[in-house]
């Protein structure tokens, strides 16, 4: 479904190339969406590891996310002027280095027995994702007609959903299950599946700088007629920002929550080791719904379909809060399928119009991926006061704000720029 770029139907044949091209770039960038929906996704198995490995607390263990979302909140706008000045194919072969670095620096850091440097790994390899996500988002978005951006990205991001369903087996297996008895050497075990995961990324970043892919920067010509300014002043930009900001913290608060929310014995009373593998339907909701979604926001407004999604992800956290048992249960596991399309819409919905302030709006963006890190604190503080089923009113209220955005906010203002 890929379009044309404005100067296509001058050139006669030239559109049916060019689509090719495009659709061969997409194809391309599926596998990167999938490795790092795959890298971040082993995150959920290096807490539980290195918490036991280092004898952590609760809180010590969750810098492990606090080190990682800390990198989107640091490194994105920097990323953004990056990408503006290298292209996005250049972005994405630095940021598959930088994420290799990352990868290498766990060698170290196991022999050193070190968590201190486990945390500076972790940041280098969220670098590299960030500058990943800075290139590659905006990439997909421009590469078709305006229109059905929300749908190219769904699907890409589908691809991602695929690396965090597929990534806790391989993890459990090649670092829990590895790990052995003794404790000396059970940090060790991260050693060979992140040399590994070094290893494909080196290799993707040598086949992307061999790849020729359509220079964006080029397509986008005519819209960069407009230099002066930031995207700063583009409000649906800004407002695009905040449901970033809130989208992010209700799906990595409703999933921090999962496991001791399905051992309440009003609930499910499952064990940890049972409650963990209810939480593929969570994720593996979100990566049908994305399939689906790139299918119907072919045919219906990105805009109402958002909507659509944050109003249901409401009525089922309701229905979690005022039910117990089996209803409550699934209840909360089926949000995953309404916060499939979330992400990839807002961030579409929020580019649209941008020209050459694209970069920095994907920056901006990526920047607001920090709500990840603080959003969890808050309902995590809910929770200490009013009981874990209470605390999913703060999700309620960042999905209200996500529909505002779907049928309000992300509606470009048509006004000239003037110098």
């Amino acid at each position: 479904m890929s379009g044309f770029t404005p100067n296509s139907t001058n050139s006669t044949g030239g559109g049916s190339l060019e689509q090719s091209n495009y659709r061969f770039a997409l194809t391309s960038l599926t596998s990167l969406f999938f490795m790092w929906g795959f890298i971040t996704c082993l995150n959920d198995i290096l807490i539980p590891h290195l918490k036991a490995v280092f004898d952590l607390t609760y809180t010590q263990a969750m810098l492990i996310q606090f080190c990682f979302f800390g990198a989107y909140f640091l490194v994105s706008l920097p990323a953004g002027k990056l990408v503006k000045s290298l292209g996005y194919q250049k972005g994405i072969v630095v940021g598959l280095v930088i994420a290799a670095i990352g990868c290498l620096c766990f060698y170290p850091a196991a022999s050193m027995q070190s968590y201190p440097v486990f945390l500076m790994a972790l940041f280098v390899l969220a670098s590299g994702i960030t500058l990943l996500q800075v290139s590659a988002n905006p990439y997909v978005s421009n590469l078709g007609k305006p229109e059905t951006a929300s749908s190219r990205l769904t699907l890409t991001q589908a691809f991602n959903s695929l690396g965090t369903t597929v990534a806790p087996f391989f993890g459990a297996y090649l670092i829990l299950e590895q790990a052995g008895h003794e404790i000396a050497n059970s940090a060790e075990s991260v050693q060979t599946p992140y040399l590994m995961l070094a290893a494909l990324l080196l290799i993707l970043a040598a086949i992307f700088a061999w790849l020729k892919l359509p220079d964006m920067r080029e397509v986008n010509a005519e819209e960069e007629q407009v230099t002066h300014g930031s995207a700063w002043q583009y409000k649906h930009l800004v407002l695009g920002a905040l449901g970033i900001f809130v989208y992010v913290g209700a799906e990595v608060s409703i999933g921090s929550f999962l496991v001791n929310f399905l051992g309440e014995a009003d609930i499910a009373g499952l064990e940890e080791s049972q409650a963990a593998k209810y939480i593929a339907y969570y994720w593996g909701g979100a990566m049908v719904g994305r399939f689906i979604g790139a299918g119907v926001m072919q045919r219906i407004a990105a805009g109402k379909v958002l909507a659509f999604n944050a109003v249901a992800a409401m009525a089922l956290l309701l229905v979690t809060m005022m039910t117990s048992g089996q209803v409550a249960m699934w209840a909360i596991l089926l949000v995953g399928l309404c916060n499939s399309i979330m992400f990839p819409t807002i961030f579409s919905l929020a580019i649209t119009g941008l020209g050459s302030h694209t970069s920095q709006g994907s920056g901006i963006l990526c920047l607001a991926i920090v709500g990840g890190a603080i959003l969890p604190v808050f309902q995590g503080m809910l929770a200490d006061s009013i009981g874990i089923q209470a605390s999913f009113i703060l999700p309620v209220f960042c999905y209200a704000y996500i529909a505002y955005y779907g049928l309000v906010g992300s509606k470009p203002e048509n006004k000239s720029i003037t110098s």
